[in-house]
């Protein structure tokens, strides 16, 4: 296994912050990709946008 490096470091409180905003913020897009055709190139753009920024605050480590 490797030593993964956090990016940046984070208060609990701002981490829990960070983490929900993430989220919605995923979620709203993977939304607009299914609104905008879910099999389309743009919806699926979208979509992997969506889940890679709901997945982002993974590398980020709580203090």
């Amino acid at each position: 296994m490797t030593d993964s490096t956090p990016i940046a470091r984070l208060s609990p409180r701002r981490y829990r912050w960070a983490d929900r905003l993430t989220k919605l913020g995923g979620v709203g897009l993977i939304a607009a990709g299914l609104d905008a055709g879910g099999g389309t190139p743009t919806g699926l753009a979208l979509a992997a946008l969506g889940a890679a920024l709901g997945l982002s605050t993974v590398l980020i480590d709580k203090q």
